[in-house]
């Protein structure tokens, strides 16, 4: 019997070959190029400023003195603003708020009721990092939420939401939001 040797560039031709052949052939495994990779969009570092420096305006304009935070589609910050006299407490709480927001593609100020004590939803409120209390607002352009605007300081989490939403809305007719 004659042993053949195989070069390893072969044997590596041979079992790519192979195994695009199988993934070929069965269902689910090879992906078509258009899934391959995802467009998205992102706030521009301007724009999410923007948004902060609005909120924080509408916020003043009702006497609070607050921190708001935008954090980009996947929950990285993109900008904190604290007023002067905001409480130390509140960055934090606003990132937080505007991650959970960005996290659950929901506002929180609707999490924090849909995740009360006698509620099957009370669990979410395990989650790391996630803060159910009204002022973390998602922002949607094109379907899509794009960002998340959290707003700390404030008597409510009532009074939260409006401020993250006046920010959004400042800028709503450039990104043709859809709420």
């Amino acid at each position: 019997m004659v042993s053949r040797m195989y070069s390893p560039s072969v044997v590596r031709s041979r079992i790519t070959a192979a195994a695009l052949a199988l993934s070929l052939s069965v269902p689910g495994l090879g992906l078509a190029q258009e899934d391959a990779l995802v467009p998205m969009n992102v706030l521009s570092p301007e724009l999410a400023l923007e948004i902060a420096q609005k909120s924080l305006a509408s916020c003043r304009a009702q006497g609070f003195q607050v921190a708001v935070a935008v954090v980009d589609r996947m929950g990285v910050p993109q900008v904190m603003l604290r007023d002067r006299f905001a409480g130390p407490h509140t960055p934090d709480t606003a990132q937080r708020m505007a991650w959970t927001a960005v996290s659950f593609r929901t506002d929180t100020l609707e999490l924090s009721n849909a995740s009360r004590a006698d509620s099957g939803q009370w669990a979410a409120r395990m989650i790391d990092n996630a803060l159910m209390l009204g002022g973390g607002v998602p922002v949607q352009a094109g379907g899509f939420t794009v960002a998340g605007v959290g707003v700390s300081g404030t008597p409510s989490g009532e009074a939260n939401d409006r401020c993250a939403r006046a920010g959004i809305d400042a800028v709503k007719t450039r990104l043709e939001l859809e709420n």
